[in-house]
């Protein structure tokens, strides 16, 4: 059997991710070992293409399930239009959205970058007590420093 480079990243990463603390990272890298080491490997090209929607679906659904479970009251969802720090987090969540889109558009450009933002969100949740919702966002602004149009 020969040596597998990609396996072996994927292991180290794994690793990497478990001993920075970072499980949601170790438990997707072991997940796609587990595909890539069974016949499941057929389902690649369809993670590939729709795995991030997938995610972001996911993503998505999380943050919306206060609203649509009624914990999060609408009294206060129409509160935050009259408060200035609930303006400030509407402006910034308006701008890390627009990032995140401009970072899907790189990610799916420049696949060749994808290495390096999650080796840098690695280095963030390991040595700087980040966490792992960086990558869309880091590749938006690299799409800004890049001057990538999307």
């Amino acid at each position: 059997m020969p040596f597998d480079l990609n396996l072996a990243i994927l292991l180290c990463l794994a690793a990497l991710s478990f001993f920075s603390h970072n499980l949601t990272v170790a438990i997707a890298i072991m997940i796609l070992i587990v595909i890539r080491m069974t016949p499941l490997n057929a389902l690649f090209p369809w993670v590939e293409k729709q795995g991030l929607t997938l995610g972001i679906v996911m993503l998505t659904v999380a943050v919306m399930a206060p609203i649509a479970s009624g914990s999060l009251p609408a009294s206060t969802l129409i509160h935050a239009f009259l408060h200035w720090k609930s303006l400030l987090a509407i402006a910034v969540g308006i701008v890390v959205s627009w990032m995140g889109g401009r970072g899907v558009v790189l990610m799916s450009n420049q696949p060749t970058l994808v290495g390096g933002l999650l080796v840098g969100t690695l280095i963030g949740v390991s040595l700087f007590r980040g966490v792992p919702v960086g990558p869309l966002i880091a590749a938006g602004l690299v799409s800004l420093l890049i001057g990538l149009q999307g």
